[in-house]
């Protein structure tokens, strides 16, 4: 009976929760406070798939369940994307009937990486996950070496029949396949945009996440994805069941296990990983390849992290960078000169922290700025209330001053980009601030 009553209040507080704008959230806080083992007693689906890590979840989680839904399964999954353990409390309990038997095929769940072991003390996933590891808002996270040793306290509770779904191409995510009898690995063999030597203002792969010794990589493709082995104890990356074999990122498309082609909506090897992880899950649930390959070709995203706008006659793009992730910003800049086009480049800083404000500006160096430091970007705006601090930091990046200009007002630089702006625009910025460009353009110059 009890039971009963909480999913029955869950429905409730749901509905009252989208008034106030927390409907994804308040329902299961509340819910956990009267009944702390509430999801230890519903009856799960076959299949929970989980997913979490620094960059992509959202947009993985997104892809998995056009798979799965295209292949005729039925999806639970929180497409609002609350990621902690009050948002899975709602998540499954507004799929709940009043026997407590969750009404899908497959419980999918981004999983804030904090937050997976309150989650799961009270159930396993089928499939676990891992995207990635990296510098992800310092204030709030730490090193990522700290956020690893988070997520081991969530894989500890796992029971045995878990499959790890892991990256092979991050040495610290692979760390979780040590002794693990289910490891599913994915990703990216050797391909043009590959490089060695590392290329960046900080190295977090230069060292063994075992022993700490010196890692050796035969080629990267960002940060410290890529191949490598350590010089001291032999750890190494697995060899992936699935692998990109083939990649063009100028002509939009990859190829997985030289079988699977893929076309890319999103040119970035953000979207790479992402196609991957969700290609790699489909599969072991049993969705052919071709179903999958057709789910998620040109698979345009609607999670509003690229948005697509004009201004008079040129097209712009806004890309939506992870707030204080300088690996996201990374991978946005990329995008930016990958094309080799002639551009203008607006980089948005108006909020830091958003959970917990701290005006720290400390990651804006840790971002590869330098490489705007080419002939196709025309000019660089930038905007916001940081924009002083953006500045300080562009004056160690050896870009000619004369290319760049300052504004801590958006709408001044957006006239800016407007009466001066050369090719393609783009507008870099995080979550927090992308109204702050989209409410200022006119309703028929968003596409």
């Amino acid at each position: 009976m009890k039971k009963t009553l909480m999913i029955l209040l869950c429905r409730i507080l749901r509905t009252v929760g989208r008034w106030l704008g927390r409907g994804s959230s308040l329902p299961g806080e509340i819910v956990l406070k009267l009944d702390p083992t509430i999801l230890q007693r519903v009856t799960m689906p076959k299949y929970i798939v989980a997913v979490t890590g620094s960059n992509g979840k959202t947009s993985t989680v997104e892809m998995i369940a056009k798979v799965l839904t295209d292949a005729g399964m039925k999806v639970a999954y929180n497409r609002e994307g609350s990621n902690q353990i009050q948002g899975v409390a709602t998540l499954v309990l507004s799929h709940c009937n009043l026997k407590g038997q969750v009404q899908a095929d497959v419980l999918l769940i981004e999983s804030d990486e904090r937050y997976a072991r309150f989650t799961f003390r009270h159930f396993s996933p089928t499939h676990f996950v891992i995207t990635n590891l990296c510098r992800d808002q310092m204030t709030r996270n730490g090193h990522p070496e700290w956020i690893y040793d988070i997520i081991n306290q969530s894989v500890a509770l796992m029971g045995e029949g878990t499959n790890f779904v892991l990256n092979a191409d991050d040495p610290l995510v692979s760390r979780f396949g040590q002794g693990k009898a289910h490891v599913t690995w994915f990703g990216v063999g050797e391909i043009p945009e590959s490089h060695q030597p590392y290329h960046g203002l900080y190295d977090d792969g230069a060292r063994c996440p075992l022993c700490k010794g010196r890692m050796v990589y035969h080629f990267r493709h960002y940060g410290n994805m890529g191949d490598y082995v350590c010089q001291s104890c032999g750890y190494r990356r697995a060899k992936p069941q699935f692998e990109v074999t083939n990649l063009q990122l100028s002509r939009g498309f990859l190829t997985i296990n030289n079988t699977a082609t893929i076309h890319l909506a999103l040119k970035s090897m953000y979207n790479v990983y992402n196609v991957l992880a969700a290609f790699a899950v489909g599969s072991l649930l049993g969705v052919p390849e071709q179903s999958i390959s057709d789910s998620v070709s040109d698979y345009v995203l609607t999670n509003g992290r690229v948005v697509s706008f004009h201004m008079g006659e040129r097209h712009g793009l806004l890309l939506t960078s992870k707030h204080e992730n300088s690996t996201s910003y990374n991978q946005s800049i990329q995008m930016v000169t990958a094309p080799g086009r002639d551009c203008t480049v607006m980089i948005i800083v108006q909020a830091i922290s958003r959970k917990y404000f701290t005006s720290d500006t400390s990651w804006l160096w840790d971002i590869d700025f330098e490489n705007l430091n080419v002939p196709c970007v025309k000019k660089i705006l930038l905007a916001g209330t940081y924009c002083w601090d953006l500045a300080a930091r562009f004056d160690y990046t050896g870009i000619d001053p004369q290319r760049i200009v300052a504004d801590p007002s958006i709408q001044q630089a957006m006239e800016t980009m407007r009466r001066e702006g050369v090719g393609d625009l783009y507008v870099i910025t995080c979550l927090s601030d992308k109204d702050k460009f989209l409410t200022r353009l006119g309703k028929e110059e968003v596409e």
